[in-house]
């Protein structure tokens, strides 16, 4: 893989993690503001964080895999 298709991986990154979390938060404070709750906005940052995490774990999943490649070759 060349090295700006990683770099530009990397960054995407960054974006889906900021984006999984600021969807979950603003996500719940739109739920609490309908239901007149302040619960769903922490319940909107745990599901963000974890989509994050699996997300992220998938995205860098091909460079890792590479990366062992070359070490076994």
């Amino acid at each position: 893989m060349k090295r700006w298709v990683a770099a530009f991986r990397l960054v995407g990154v960054g974006f889906f993690i900021g984006g999984s979390i600021a969807l979950g938060v603003f996500g719940g404070q739109w739920l609490d503001s309908r239901l007149n709750t302040h619960l769903f906005w922490l319940v909107g940052l745990i599901l963000g964080i974890v989509i994050a995490f699996l997300g992220v774990y998938q995205m860098l999943l091909p460079l890792l895999g590479n990366k062992q490649d070359k070490e076994n070759n």
